[in-house]
């Protein structure tokens, strides 16, 4: 098995995959913005041998980004990936996206020129092009992240967390709380609705709290459907959790979302993450979205 570290960056034009890229230098990786698609398995093997033969300069962590700036090769990147695998170069994809909305607005913040706008595509046409172009890349990725509600500073850590996670175990779990009323996190592979829960938004007491504060931890802790749902959920991941490891998954994003993601998410986030922080090869991360602007 090779002891390098590779990593693909790919994702919307606008998403951040420059933040993400710097993020990765911070930690030591070599990053190269713009490779096409083909030059990445004679990159990677390059890299490969020179650490293997264990040479002074070697690089053990290298990032690439592609995106459809370079379009005329996505149609081959699978084959190139493949390339990867029988040349026994594990590697991770990080795939940024982000609310339609959100990104014609960050364009005209910016008012920078999409790569696919021309005289003939509009902005928005051009949006709806790229997603269809990387739809196949992204469903190959190991990390799908929604930056639509994440600040510059949030996405370097998010990054740093997974880029420290595939390096460290072989899964690494994020638990995320949201509230349905702000959007569903589009980077979460499961997402589990527990707005049918007793809500404490309705006891004046613990409107202003959240699922830290003693109070409404104690508040769950008295009603029985809370642990039901807290058992169901525990019990479901740990039947398939074992089947995507097999899959060399290397990281997973478990939503928990209430309506305002303050109470309940958050409240079984954090039991969840404290239930699985003791599994044998994992690494888990708890990030309750809402809180953060808090």
């Amino acid at each position: 098995m090779s002891d390098l570290r590779f990593l693909l960056v790919s994702g919307m034009s606008g998403s951040g995959k420059t933040i993400a890229l710097q993020a990765l230098e911070d930690l030591g990786y070599y990053c190269i913005d713009n490779l096409p698609a083909e030059l990445i398995p004679s990159l990677a093997n390059n890299l490969r041998n020179r650490v293997t033969v264990k040479l002074d300069d070697a690089i053990t962590r290298c990032a690439v980004s592609v995106d459809v700036r370079n379009r005329q090769f996505l149609t081959d990147l699978p084959l190139h990936l493949e390339s990867l695998v029988s040349l026994q170069i594990p590697y991770g994809v990080l795939f940024l996206d982000a609310e339609q909305a959100v990104l014609v607005s960050r364009y005209s913040e910016t008012r920078r020129k999409h790569p696919l706008t021309d005289s003939n595509t509009s902005l928005l046409e051009a949006i709806e092009l790229e997603r269809d172009l990387l739809a196949p890349l992204a469903e190959l990725a190991d990390r799908q992240l929604d930056t639509t509600q994440t600040t510059p500073h949030e996405l370097r850590a998010v990054v740093r967390d997974f880029a420290g996670g595939i390096s460290s175990a072989p899964l690494s779990l994020l638990f995320e709380s949201f509230g349905f009323k702000y959007g569903t996190p589009l980077d979460a592979d499961f997402v589990f609705d527990v707005r049918c829960l007793p809500n404490p938004h309705w006891n004046p007491e613990l409107r202003e709290l959240t699922g830290w504060d003693r109070a409404v931890i104690e508040f769950f802790e008295g009603e029985n459907a809370v642990a039901e749902m807290l058992d169901s959920i525990v019990g479901f991941l740990r039947k398939w959790l074992p089947d995507f490891e097999r899959e060399n998954r290397s990281y997973i994003t478990i939503a928990i979302g209430c309506t305002g993601g303050q109470h309940r998410s958050v409240y079984l986030c954090q039991k969840m993450g404290v239930i699985f922080e003791d599994r044998a090869g994992v690494s888990v991360q708890v990030r309750h979205r809402e809180l953060q602007a808090i």
